[in-house]
C-alpha cells in the first residue's frame, strides 16, 4: 500500500516520519513543535509563542490536505510542565470555535529539540 502524505514547507521533520498521513476518512497529523519551524527567530520564545507556532505549522499541513481547523476532531497536547497549561490554553482557545475538538493534555519529561509544547491532531474529511 502506498501512503498518501501531506506536509508543509514551513517546517523540518526531526525524524523519519511523515508530517501527515491520509487514512481514508481521517488525516493523522504528526506532532509539531515550534522548534520544527524553519522561521524560528529565537530559541528563547514563550510558551504562548511556541503554541502559536505549533498551530501555524499544523494548520498549514491541514491546508495541504484541503482541510481546515473545523475538520479537527481530536488534539493531543504534550507539555514539559503543567505550569504552562493556562498559557497554552489562552492560545489554544483562539484556534477553534465551539464545539471544540476532543483533547488530551499531558505532561512529559522532555520533548524533541528542547521544545516545551508539542501538538498533534486528527482531522476528518467531510
Amino acid at each position: 500500500m502506498t501512503r498518501k502524505v501531506y506536509d508543509t514547507d514551513l517546517s523540518v521533520a526531526s525524524g523519519p516520519y511523515s508530517q501527515a498521513v491520509d487514512a481514508g476518512d481521517f488525516v493523522f497529523v504528526s506532532g509539531q513543535t515550534a522548534r520544527n519551524s524553519k522561521k524560528l527567530e529565537s530559541n528563547a520564545i514563550s510558551i504562548k509563542e511556541q503554541t502559536q507556532e505549533c498551530f501555524k505549522l499544523l494548520f498549514d499541513i491541514l491546508n495541504s490536505a484541503n482541510l481546515t481547523p473545523d475538520s479537527v476532531v481530536k488534539v493531543n497536547v504534550f507539555l514539559t510542565d503543567m505550569r504552562y497549561f493556562d498559557e497554552m490554553n489562552e492560545v489554544y482557545k483562539r484556534q477553534f470555535s465551539a464545539p471544540y475538538p476532543a483533547r488530551t493534555t499531558v505532561a512529559v519529561s522532555e520533548l524533541p529539540l528542547g521544545a516545551d509544547v508539542e501538538i498533534e491532531l486528527i482531522a476528518r474529511k467531510k
